[in-house]
């Protein structure tokens, strides 16, 4: 079982924390691929749409008739044949979200978070419990924990305003829930930050959703 180091806000180790090997003994890119394929299908918003032969403008009335002039036969000007008429089959509005198994979004998680680990991109500390809400002091506390140009911030506390307050104003800092961790927002940033409780909660819960390895038999 591997252990990770926890630290405190200063960037000074004040223990250890033990790492499930079902949760970060393996990486299946194809599962990433495809978590991250479906988050970003899910955030599409969808909204293209072309006028069609019935939402163009242009007079319904018959051009020409139909026999005698020996021009081609039209019935309206607003065909799609001719220039600023209805486009046929054009994009309309539609989600491009799709279900995606929950197993498979698991063990996407799980991936993401051993190939955090792999890299050395995955760090804990003891909690992120600020005094005041000030940007300037806490872009100097992400200079100490020696962060990359990209951070996810994952907190397991329902509400940390000061922390908040303090992040969103930081370019390249983004601060998310312990319970809306998807594998997009892992591999999206270049280091992760989680607080130790964060970390504990959603290991116990990749942990006690696992599959289960069959009995290798004798």
């Amino acid at each position: 079982m591997a252990k990770i180091d926890v630290v405190n806000l200063e960037g000074k180790k004040t223990g250890s924390l033990e790492l499930a090997d079902e949760v970060f003994g393996g990486i299946n890119e194809d599962l990433l691929w495809e978590a991250v394929k479906h988050y970003r299908s899910a955030q599409r918003a969808g909204t293209h749409a072309t006028k069609n032969k019935k939402l163009v403008s242009g007079a319904g009335k018959k051009l020409w008739k139909q026999k005698g002039t020996g021009r081609a036969r039209v019935g309206s000007i607003r065909s799609p044949l001719w220039r600023h008429g209805g486009t046929v089959h054009g994009p309309q509005p539609r989600s491009y979200d799709y279900q995606f198994p929950k197993k498979k979004l698991l063990g996407a998680l799980r991936s993401a978070l051993a190939s955090k680990l792999s890299d050395g991109q995955l760090m804990v500390v003891e909690g992120f419990e600020l005094n005041a809400a000030k940007t300037g002091t806490f872009r100097k506390t992400l200079g100490k924990l020696g962060v990359g140009k990209t951070t996810l911030l994952v907190d397991g506390s329902k509400e940390n305003r000061n922390l908040e307050l303090s992040s969103r104003n930081i370019r390249g800092v983004e601060l998310i829930a312990g319970n809306h961790v998807h594998p997009y927002h892992l591999l999206r940033y270049e280091t992760a930050i989680f607080s130790k409780p964060a970390l504990e909660k959603l290991q116990d819960s990749l942990k006690a959703k696992a599959p289960r390895r069959k009995a290798e038999v004798a």
